[in-house]
This record gives C-alpha cells, sequence and structure tokens, in this order.
C-alpha cells in the first residue's frame, strides 16, 4: 500500500528546475498541481500546514485511499517544490484521461455526486470537514469516481455549517435535477457555467412539479429564493467558505450538520432518469448487421486492435459500448465517446454493473468537442488537447460525419491523424440500408462519397495495414497507420 501521508520533510538541495504549473490548479491559496521532469506533484502551501498535520496525524487521508475515496499519493522531498516555503510535496497517482463533468452521463455525474457527500460524512466523523464540493475535484479512475485533490479538507471548527454546501449544490444536484426532470442534455449547461448552475436559473428551469419534492424545494427553489433575498448583502463566509473577519459565521450543530448531508444524499440518490426516447439509445438492439455479418465483425475488429500493439483506444461513435468491450477484452484502455446520452448512460450501467475497469463512456460530440474554458481559455483543456491514443475506434461513424455534418472525407481523415498515429475505420455505402435513411430526407450532393473516394482521402494522411469486407454486408472495414508525413497532435505534457 502506497503511504497517503507522512510527515513534512526538511528542505535540502536547491530547487528542481522548470516546474510546469497546472492552469487548471490556482484557486486554492493551500496548494497547486504542477509536473516537475514530467512527474506530477502537488505543493503543500505553509498556509495549510495546520490542516495538512492534522490530517496526516490522525490518519485520515489514509483511510480514504484505502477505502477508494481519494486517489493514493506518496510524500517526496520538498526540494521538489515549485516555489519557496512548501510544507509539504507529495506526488499523486496520476489520472490516465481527465475528463469533465458536462461531458459524463447522468449516472456518472450522481456517482461523482454521491461519492462528494460520502466523502464529507467521512470527514465529519473524523473531525474534518470538505471545505469546497467541486465536481472537477472528481475523476474516474478504474471505472469508479475518485477525489483528486487531497487540500479539500479542513479541520472542522464546532457549530460550523458546511461551508461547500451551495457549491454541492450548484455542481451537482441542480444539473442532476434538470437532467432528471427535464432533458439529459442538460449536463452540456455546465459548459458554460463551469463554476456551477446557478441555483435562480434552475429554479426557473424545473417543473412546477419538483416543488412538492421536498428535497429540491429545500435545496434548489428555497435556497435560490434565499439568494436572491439576500443577493448584495454582506456574508458571513465567502465563496471558500473563510469565515468574514470580525463576524461570527450562522451556526449549526452536528445533529442538524449531519441530517442536511443526509437529506443530500438522499435527494441525489432519488434523482432517476431513464436512458430512452434519444436518438441512439436503441440502436444497437435495430443494427444493419444479421448474425453473421455482426459476428464476422467482432472477429475482424479484435483482429486488427491486435495486430495494431496499441493500448490506449479512443472509440468515436462508441453507442452502447460492444467494441469498447472487445477493445477491454483484447487489453486496451478505451475512452469510449458518443453524442448520445442515451447510449452513453446504457454503456456506464453496463461498465459498473460488470466491474469493468478499463473503459470509460463519455458523453461527447466529435464534430463540436469540449473547447478550452475558464481562465484564459485553458482551465479545462479541450477535448484533441487531451488526445493520447493509440488508435481510433470509427465503426458506424464516417457516414454519420459526412452526410449528417456535410463533413469532407479529408477531413475526417486528417482529424482521425491528429489523435492517434493507427485507426480502424468502417466505410458505409450509399447502398447500405443506413445511408440510404441518411439520403432520404435531403439531396445526394457527396459524389465523392464511394469506397474510391474513400480510400483515396485517406491515403493522404495513413497507409492501409488491411482492409476487410465484411461477410453479409456492404461495409468494410480498414486498419490505417499514419503517414510520417500527416499532421498530429503532440502527446500532452500536464494532467490534472
Amino acid at each position: 500500500m502506497t503511504p497517503a501521508s507522512t510527515e513534512p520533510l526538511a528542505p535540502s538541495p536547491p530547487l528542481s528546475p522548470d516546474p510546469l504549473r497546472d492552469p487548471a490548479s490556482y484557486r486554492d491559496p493551500s496548494g497547486f498541481v504542477y509536473r516537475r521532469d514530467g512527474r506530477l506533484l502537488r505543493q503543500v502551501n505553509s498556509s495549510y500546514a495546520p490542516h495538512w498535520d492534522a490530517l496526516v496525524e490522525r490518519g485520515f487521508l489514509t483511510d480514504l485511499v484505502d477505502r477508494g475515496v481519494l486517489i493514493p499519493h506518496e510524500p517526496v522531498d520538498t526540494s521538489l517544490a515549485a516555489e519557496s516555503g512548501a510544507h509539504a510535496v507529495i506526488a499523486p497517482e496520476p489520472v490516465s484521461f481527465v475528463s469533465y463533468p458536462y461531458e459524463w452521463t447522468f449516472g456518472e455525474l450522481r456517482d461523482a455526486a454521491l461519492l462528494t457527500l460520502e466523502a464529507q460524512r467521512l470527514a465529519m466523523e473524523a473531525g474534518f470537514t470538505l471545505k469546497d464540493a467541486s465536481a472537477y475535484n472528481v475523476q474516474f479512475r478504474r471505472g469508479r469516481p475518485i477525489l483528486i485533490d487531497t487540500l479539500s479538507f479542513e479541520t472542522a471548527k464546532p457549530g460550523e455549517p458546511w461551508i461547500a454546501y451551495r457549491q454541492f449544490c450548484q455542481h451537482f444536484l441542480a444539473p442532476l435535477a434538470l437532467m432528471a426532470y427535464r432533458d439529459p442534455r442538460c449536463g452540456l449547461l455546465l459548459r458554460d457555467f463551469i463554476d456551477g448552475l446557478p441555483l435562480d436559473l434552475a429554479s426557473r428551469l424545473l417543473p412546477g412539479r419538483t416543488r412538492l419534492n421536498f428535497g429540491l424545494l429545500s435545496h434548489i427553489h428555497l435556497h435560490a429564493r434565499a439568494e436572491r433575498r439576500f443577493a448584495g448583502q454582506p456574508t458571513d463566509t465567502d465563496r471558500e467558505g473563510t469565515a468574514a473577519e470580525g463576524r461570527r459565521g450562522p451556526q449549526m450543530g452536528a445533529t442538524r450538520l449531519a441530517a442536511l448531508i443526509d437529506g443530500l444524499r438522499r435527494s441525489t440518490a432519488g434523482l432517476h432518469w431513464e436512458p430512452s426516447g434519444t436518438e441512439w439509445a436503441d440502436y444497437a438492439k435495430h443494427t444493419s448487421y444479421a448474425e453473421a455479418a455482426a459476428g464476422h465483425k467482432d472477429r475482424t475488429v479484435e483482429a486488427m486492435l491486435r495486430a495494431s500493439g496499441g493500448t490506449r483506444v479512443w472509440d468515436l461513435g462508441a453507442n452502447t459500448g460492444r467494441f469498447s468491450r472487445i477493445a477491454a477484452a483484447a487489453g486496451c484502455d478505451v475512452i469510449a465517446f458518443d453524442i448520445d446520452p442515451g447510449a452513453a448512460e446504457r454503456h456506464y450501467r453496463v461498465v459498473r454493473e460488470a466491474g469493468e475497469e478499463h473503459v470509460l463512456p463519455l458523453v461527447a460530440d466529435i464534430a463540436a468537442p469540449s473547447p478550452g474554458l475558464g481562465w484564459a481559455g485553458s482551465e479545462r483543456r479541450s477535448l484533441l488537447e487531451r488526445a493520447d491514443a493509440d488508435l481510433v475506434l470509427a465503426l458506424a461513424l464516417v457516414h454519420h460525419l459526412a452526410i449528417s455534418r456535410n463533413v469532407p472525407l479529408p477531413s475526417i481523415s486528417a482529424l482521425f491523424a491528429r489523435l492517434a498515429p493507427e485507426a480502424i475505420v468502417e466505410f458505409v455505402p450509399k447502398t447500405d440500408p443506413m445511408v440510404r435513411f441518411l439520403l432520404s430526407s435531403r439531396e445526394d450532393v457527396f459524389a465523392d462519397y464511394t469506397i474510391d473516394g474513400f480510400r483515396a482521402a485517406f491515403d493522404r494522411d495513413f497507409e492501409a495495414v488491411a482492409e476487410a469486407p465484411l461477410e453479409g454486408s456492404p461495409r468494410t472495414l480498414f486498419h490505417f497507420r499514419r503517414r510520417a508525413s500527416a499532421t498530429r497532435l503532440e502527446s500532452p505534457t500536464a494532467r490534472a
């Protein structure tokens, strides 16, 4: 077991050169994340020393790591600090892929919310509190949510309310309620409100019947009314929860605080959404494949995956994850993207129930990927900046991009070449029932959309390693390898 904490180590040699500070790690005065010589590190500032020492002495961080609530870390020498005056430096276990709340399925956001509340419950029992409840403090590791901000805890003061209450409602409860009661695509509102969904907006958007739900009435509707009532007035706590100088903050006894957390847990766990009625949630049950063709496709994809030798796969248009799971069974770690929140939610439920550790379903549109957001556009990195795959899996996708979205075939090839050095791509011709359906309501202006046009377009960026017509189907699978001259994305130099 990697130790979760230790006594502060005394500085010795001079600071190592050139620390690269993570652009998302600037808000918390307690410390920050950075990289030195490619290694992920977190500096614990002197201002946080009393809390850090208490966390270490009581073994609370170790307990959270053992429970699977907090990312493991190990102590390192303070000579590796990014700035002078560090109290301690730790090396957290890196997360293989950083995802953001606006890319999570309904189930993923709810599981992250419940994890956050469990962390606060455990903290209260140990005499601590979770000082912030940002959804960005959670990542998915081995198929499960986990806290990544080791410095989110501090020693609790008797009678203090939960200072992260409002933030939890904005980051978790409000968007979950909108996804459950209005539309799962409401999760995308978190892209515009990266500091959390305003409660007054959520209250206006939620249907009136949610006022009959005591939890939503209390934590969203009445909470929003209280915010409007006291807008512009001095508050006893600032946004980060620090007591205003010279003022006594609102008091809340231990029993009431425990009841608040339990109420939030029940309200969150009580939100449900069944993934039906979205465009592609049931697609896997109604494909264009006969049984023989589907089996041949499975075997061909698996053989191409093994021939590629890659271990990091981006499955674009993964639907409910049939081929993501084939890739995982072949020894790959898979990020599975789909534009449809219903299909991605079904995929996540399968992954969670199976205990699958090597597949992460996400909601994303590869034709309009998540942009860089936040301060200077770099606080939350764009999806393309996070690309670090060995292989792109694009099955039953190209015809949707080329015909439904009017993306030229050369542009599709260029994007795939930027994302990964290898690609397994399915070409679906105009004789296929799905393409005929796509063309049934529009003029066919896609003269180059032929298998020869497809080969020519991809030949600019890739060489064809294998080409396999599918038995009993007009479709063809290609295994491509990127040419040395193709434009590519550099590997990321930093991960949160």
